[in-house]
């Protein structure tokens, strides 16, 4: 390690990036572009008459990614924290006009996005990284102060209550959880106080019910999850449906194109129920191919942050990972039936931009952080 002349840090990158990280990293999107033209080629020739059109929107966002990717991995990740507030602010104000009347775009009865050209932007997706790069550089300054809820923890929370709180606004569950869910480990990588983190779950139980609950289309979400055939036909058929193609599956799948949920029987086939596709097509065998893979990023980002040469490093490669292995988690719990349906894309797989964009730069940032690590 060095210092410049202003005093900041200065680290030499000691190896090559985790080989099994990038390996892991491009064995999954690849396996999500040949998931996204088998889930979706029906529906876009139903649609658009071209049977590639997900694909290729898919591909066109894939390369653009890899770019980002790309770059990423090159930069010293000590940038971000430099700039931290100023890519905070970058991210609120980007979620602010996305809920400006006539500016914000809706998308599936939700106000998530933004038009840049002929690109659709969500800046939801893109909130999630600056919050992690905002929070690993709020809560690595004094690591001491993080055993104090008020010194603390109440800083970074605040932050995230209101970012949470817009992305409510949109409204989109799945993401508002997904960002509280990735603070809150966060919170306990940096050192807070177990009691104060109960104290948080205690708090969150009765806000999460009342979101839930206050809004009819939330409560039939949950009620299906509890029951989906006691609406079969309504609020429980998107499990059904999900269910019938994981069943079909079996253990070895029905082949890779040979699904018959995916013939506008299950809605959101290519974006947030891919993974009952995945499971139809290629069973029970290639469903645990992918929670292998997402575990191994779970391994190897965990592992970049344990070797990460400072406290900034650490937080970032955890909160990263943890973001990325977290929506994944949700995702298939909903689609399994497992947790309440909230709409949120699985990583690198699902068909959207923004989403893979988002999670390739956040990918790359990661790739960054294991250049530095000590072996």
């Amino acid at each position: 390690m060095s210092r410049t002349s202003t005093g900041r840090r200065e680290y030499k990158p000691v190896g090559s990036p985790d080989h099994i990280l990038l390996a892991t990293i491009l064995g999954l999107v690849a396996f999500g572009l040949v998931m996204v033209y088998s889930s979706s080629s029906y529906s876009a020739l139903v649609r658009f008459d071209d049977s590639l059109h997900y694909f290729r929107r898919q591909g066109t966002w894939a390369l653009l990614g890899f770019s980002a990717f790309a770059l990423m991995a090159r930069i010293d990740y000590a940038i971000y924290r430099r700039h931290a507030r100023p890519i905070l602010f970058f991210g609120m104000m980007l979620l602010a006009v996305s809920l400006i009347p006539g500016v914000g775009v809706v998308a599936r009865g939700s106000q998530r996005a933004i038009m840049v050209g002929p690109l659709s932007v969500s800046p939801a997706e893109l909130i999630k990284l600056c919050l992690v790069i905002y929070l690993a550089h709020t809560m690595c300054r004094a690591p001491a102060k993080m055993r104090s809820f008020t010194a603390g923890v109440w800083p970074p929370l605040l932050v995230v209550g209101v970012a949470t709180a817009m992305i409510l606004l949109q409204p989109d569950l799945g993401t508002a959880i997904t960002v509280a869910g990735t603070a809150f480990f966060l919170l306990y990588a940096a050192g807070a106080r177990p009691l104060h983190l109960l104290a948080l779950l205690m708090a969150a139980g009765p806000a999460v019910w009342y979101l839930i609950s206050s809004e009819p289309y939330r409560m039939n979400r949950f009620v299906a999850f509890l029951d989906p055939w006691a609406d079969p036909m309504g609020s429980g058929f998107h499990i059904i449906q999900s269910l019938y193609a994981l069943g079909a599956g079996r253990l070895l799948g029905t082949g890779l194109g040979a699904s018959h949920q995916k013939f506008l029987y299950l809605p959101e086939q290519h974006t947030d129920f891919i993974f009952a596709i995945v499971g139809e097509e290629l069973g029970f065998l290639g469903a645990m191919v992918v929670i292998g893979l997402f575990g191994t990023l779970l391994w190897r980002g965990l592992t970049a942050a344990a070797r990460a040469p400072d406290a900034f490093g650490s937080l970032l490669a955890s909160g990263i990972t943890i973001m990325i292995v977290l929506q994944a988690v949700i995702n298939i719990g909903v689609v399994t039936s497992v947790m309440p349906i909230t709409g949120i894309p699985l990583p690198f797989i699902s068909y959207g931009g923004s989403s893979l964009m988002v999670t390739l730069m956040s990918a790359g940032i990661l790739l960054s952080i294991s250049r530095y690590g000590n072996a």
